[in-house]
């Protein structure tokens, strides 16, 4: 799996869903990469893992999805200028969908690992066609349809509505028939103009000759025996003839088996096929003394490359016995010789015709398969192929291997990037609920975040005789004390799931009930009360050495809470419940717990217990209080 997929299905989660998805997605799928290289081979469960996770995030169901990731892909390749092969792939629609199956063929050089499907078409008509997909890849269906009516649309202005007919498992591989329906009226004057074709006369040629013109052609009759082999090929195999060719030679492309119905019913399809039984080191040996050096400094590094390039192609469980399964009794597989070409049917001869060319990864591979330059064809791009190819690989080893070492660094800097984001957002949410923060980064004003909360309990408290202690100790004694005594409460705070709002001098200040709404709101702040006046017992005061005391004070009631302002926000409370608590604290007495009736209603029936103190006034109101 190329990082060119990986990183399409990357930008179009982000581009659809943004950034915050991206990361859910990543975490769920257990992605720690932070980007993809366009080409490294990455392993084949990346995709599915981001595929289900994103489904899930979002709630957009697996086919739909998948779906929408084919049609983004089209204008994602843009960027790389693919979107321009597949301009010129056909003239029509037809055209395109029947030379599907040889596409990846075309990006060969760029990524010679692709593990492509195979397509082929049938039952063509004037209102479409019926193509079959297979693939060794199981949940790629939807994502390819997605392409298919995108690609009518964007190359062809045509509506393509691609119709499932079957989906069923051939071996290890999926088989899905599908028919796409599009205007196809293009097939009604490619019909005519073969027709008008076979009225024309046709220039004589011998067979001798056209055996010359194509050295890599095999020639073989219904029974898969072989009768004629080219001249470039008998070079290398001169016991080929007599032989049958799925017994020499192992089928990578399409996937289907070697068999005289699977060729004719793939006319339109590229062949692949490999020897299963490597070049023999005998042959042309004279004119391969002088460069034995050569060789053997080039066969460990190319040759295991190679053969593993093969392995990862056709993959390593296709069960036919004319497939790789047997790739570990050929010997020497970087000495396989490897034949691209097209499978054509000649009545006149009542035999298939191959018409190859060899595939030479590099010069070396060439060598080592006992062929040279001389015996490629003249006629065509082979020999120019085999030597641009070679330049072509080597500055795409040392591309791939720069952008390796850019990705490494930037995925260190994504990292450190990560590591210090996590900082920052755990410093924010410490003093901003997270549910807020998320809003206010958004871009949502301030006063947005601003809620009524129609029941909440408050709790104030201070150390008694705070100005006389102060008085007696350095600034820093003061500090010290604060600090100590504060993290003691925030510990507290986390135990008992209430927000610490704010402490001005040496008042502590939490809430229970927002942003985060619960029915237990007063039991919580009870309880973390309780845990504060009796954990504070160690702790001293610094200018007599006596045990430091605090005041609590409780009540519950509605308020509005939210972020005010745009310098320095902060989550705060407003109401006369936030006056009423820091009253009941005020008024409290040394080491006790003093709340409102308020509160003591939400606490009946509990674990609490409480003992009436009486009533006092507070700004011209009769509140009763409870010890």
């Amino acid at each position: 799996m190329y990082g060119l997929l990986c990183e399409s299905l990357h930008d179009f989660i982000k581009e659809s869903y943004g950034e915050d998805v991206w990361k859910l997605v990543r975490e769920k799928a257990d992605i720690r990469l932070h980007s993809f290289v366009t080409h490294q081979v990455y392993s084949e469960s990346v995709i599915p893992r981001i595929a289900k996770a994103a489904s899930g995030v979002t709630g957009t169901p697996y086919n739909e999805l998948m779906n929408s990731w084919g049609i983004y892909f089209l204008g994602f390749v843009g960027k790389y200028g693919y979107d321009k092969i597949l301009k010129v792939l056909g003239r029509h629609v037809r055209d395109f969908v029947n030379g599907l199956d040889n596409l990846h063929e075309y990006l060969r050089f760029s990524y010679p690992k692709v593990q492509p499907p195979t397509f082929f078409c049938q039952e063509e008509s004037t209102t479409g066609v019926t193509l079959h997909y297979r693939s060794k890849r199981k949940g790629y269906l939807y994502y390819a349809m997605g392409q298919l009516r995108q690609m009518g649309k964007q190359f062809y202005d045509t509506d393509i509505h691609v119709e499932v007919l079957s989906e069923q498992m051939v071996g290890d591989y999926s088989h899905v028939t599908m028919r796409l329906n599009f205007d196809n009226s293009a097939y009604r004057y490619i019909m005519k103009e073969e027709e008008e074709e076979e009225d024309q006369d046709i220039l004589p040629m011998t067979s001798d000759f056209f055996f010359e013109v194509f050295p890599f052609n095999i020639v073989f009759r219904q029974d898969m025996v072989v009768h004629n082999v080219g001249s470039g090929l008998a070079t290398v195999f001169p016991d080929l003839d007599g032989k049958k060719i799925n017994e020499a030679f192992l089928l990578a492309r399409p996937l289907v088996e070697l068999t005289w119905s699977m060729i004719t019913s793939h006319p339109n399809n590229l062949f692949e096929i490999m020897s299963k039984e490597p070049v023999k080191k005998e042959r042309n040996l004279h004119n391969r003394v002088q460069n034995t050096d050569y060789e053997n400094a080039n066969r460990t590094a190319d040759g295991d490359v190679e053969l593993m390039a093969f392995q990862s192609l056709i993959g390593e469980d296709y069960k036919d016995s004319n497939s790789a399964n047997a790739i570990e009794s050929w010997g020497d597989g970087s000495r396989c010789l490897k034949l691209k070409g097209q499978m054509r049917y000649m009545p006149e001869w009542e035999s298939i015709i191959f018409l190859g060319t060899p595939v030479m990864e590099s010069l070396s591979a060439m060598f080592r398969t006992g062929l040279y330059i001389n015996d490629l064809s003249m006629h065509d791009s082979s020999r120019d192929l085999v030597l641009a190819g070679t330049q072509q690989s080597e500055e795409l080893k040392r591309a791939l291997i720069q952008e390796q070492k850019k990705s490494m660094k930037l995925e260190e800097s994504m990292k450190l990037l990560d590591y210090e984001m996590k900082k920052t957002d755990d410093l924010l949410y410490r003093m901003i609920p997270k549910p807020v923060a998320k809003r206010l980064r958004k871009g949502e004003p301030s006063v947005n975040t601003c809620e009524v909360f129609p029941d909440v309990t408050i709790l104030f408290s201070d150390v008694v005789g705070f100005t006389r202690i102060c008085s007696r100790i350095t600034p820093m004694q003061v500090v010290t004390m604060l600090n100590t005594m504060y993290t003691l409460f925030d510990t507290l705070s986390e135990k008992h799931h209430v927000f610490k709002v704010e402490t001005i001098g040496d008042a502590y200040m939490v809430v229970a009930g927002a942003p985060d709404k619960t029915t237990f709101h007063a039991h919580n702040i009870c309880d973390m009360a309780l845990d504060m006046v009796g954990s504070i017992d160690h702790l001293k005061d610094p200018s007599n050495g006596n045990h430091i005391q605090i005041r609590v004070g409780i009540h519950s009631g509605m308020v509005v809470a939210g972020v005010v302002g745009h310098k320095m926000p902060r989550y705060g409370l407003h109401g006369d419940t936030v006056h009423t608590a820091s009253a009941m604290e005020s008024n409290g007495k040394e080491m006790h717990i003093q709340l409102t009736s308020a509160t003591y209603e939400h606490l009946k029936g509990g674990h609490f217990i409480c003992e009436r103190r009486g009533t006092i006034i507070i700004k011209q109101h009769t509140v009763m209080l409870c010890l």
